[in-house]
């Protein structure tokens, strides 16, 4: 990802994920990066970003999607996230 527009380091929640670009005339498959992220001093907000690399992706011009969520909606995100994540744990048994 040669043109990321995010920082990848350390830090970065999840720095290689599998992903798809869906649009009415195209879906391309490709890397991404997601990152959940707050400020250091006085936060305000979670901020949830997604970038795909754009090496393969042919229609979107570089770009990075980012999510401002309360607390109640990082909360309520990370609550379905694990109830999802407990049906696949629970289909794997």
């Amino acid at each position: 990802m040669t043109d990321r527009l995010m920082k990848v380091n350390a830090y970065t929640t999840l720095d290689l994920v599998d992903a798809v670009a869906r649009g009415q005339e195209f879906e391309t498959e490709a890397f991404a990066v997601a990152n959940a992220t707050s400020d250091k001093e006085n936060p305000d907000c979670v901020r949830l970003q997604f970038e795909l690399d754009n090496m393969t992706e042919e229609h979107l011009p570089a770009h990075m999607e980012e999510l401002e969520l309360t607390a109640d909606q990082a909360r309520t995100l990370a609550a379905d996230l694990e109830k999802h994540a407990d049906r696949i744990d629970d289909a794997e048994e």
